[in-house]
């Protein structure tokens, strides 16, 4: 072949020169993404049971979207009427109390610091075991996983039945305490995990014990991470406590609960609120007061 001339192979030849039957255009399948398959079929089961099984029961979807519309329609003007503003500032101030709002808030974080109490101390130091031993890993964060997952009303309800427990606060803050565990759980072993293996070695080198390398080196150098779960399981139980008043617990879900009981009578819109507000407040809180301890528990170079 002369200098300077390239060949040009034939795309549908084999390198022995036999020809090769041209395959079908796959590629547009091979394109498509798997999460927009997923997509497709779970907006078909979606759609079918909005359309089809759900009006089969009798429900009227299409009216309810036509009530979802105008509501939201509506809701301009609902934040922008004075009036119910001024009822709810007349309940707060004259009908409930201010006092009383501040003491059922205060029976609120008590029953949240209660469980939190609770729930660090035996997260944080299953958190070490599993650090440990490795091989515990998968059966502890299973099991707090699972509890996890238990619905709160059920957990709270059943509860009631235990010997000792009973109506009251005890069977909230072991509920609360439960659902608190796998969050610090597992932003403990996170943290230690995360601890540089050659700041521990220096540490034993100079002379450090296991306990003294754990709450010397690795909590410390853990500690805002842990916290991060901390919080995190906090402002979870702030929501969920809520729910402690249906088995005879204390704290702002009583509001809640009176007004859904009493609606549509007068005062019942403004006790909800009352109950949805402060608890948002009480969790604002908290969330302030945990950036607070970041600050003063945790090191500069950490933060």
């Amino acid at each position: 072949m002369p200098e300077g001339h390239s060949t040009i192979s034939n795309p549908e030849s084999s390198p022995d020169g036999d020809q090769i039957q041209a395959s079908p255009d796959t590629g547009f399948w091979r394109r498509l993404p798997l999460k927009a398959i997923f997509g497709v079929v779970l907006a078909a089961i979606v759609g079918w049971y909005l359309f089809i099984a759900d009006t089969a029961a009798d429900n009227d979807f299409i009216s309810g979207i036509g009530g979802l519309l105008t509501g939201i329609v509506e809701l301009p003007a609902l934040i922008l009427d004075g009036s119910a503003y001024t009822n709810f500032w007349n309940f707060m101030a004259d009908d409930e109390g201010f006092g009383e709002i501040l003491r059922t808030t205060f029976e609120h974080a008590q029953l949240v610091l209660a469980s939190m109490f609770w729930a660090v101390i035996i997260s944080i130091s299953l958190g070490i075991l599993v650090n440990r031993v490795r091989s515990l890993s998968g059966f502890v964060v299973g099991v707090s996983s699972i509890l996890l997952t238990i619905p709160s009303l059920a957990a709270f309800a059943i509860l009631i039945s235990v010997p000792f427990i009973g109506i009251g606060d005890r069977g909230p803050i072991i509920a609360l305490t439960a659902y608190s565990i796998l969050p610090i759980l597992r932003n403990t072993v996170t943290g230690l995990e995360a601890v540089d293996r050659a700041v521990v070695e220096s540490a034993k080198g100079m002379g450090l014990s296991s306990f003294q390398r754990l709450v010397r080196v690795e909590m410390p150098l853990a500690w805002p991470v842990i916290l991060t779960g901390i919080r995190i399981a906090t402002l979870l139980n702030v929501g969920i406590a809520a729910i402690a008043v249906l088995v005879g617990g204390r704290g702002l879900g009583r509001y809640i609960n009176d007004g859904l009981t009493r609606y549509p009578n007068p005062g019942s819109v403004e006790r909800m609120w009352v109950g949805v507000v402060w608890t948002i407040a009480l969790a604002l809180v908290f969330d302030l007061l945990f950036g607070i301890i970041r600050k003063l528990t945790t090191a500069k170079g950490l933060r």
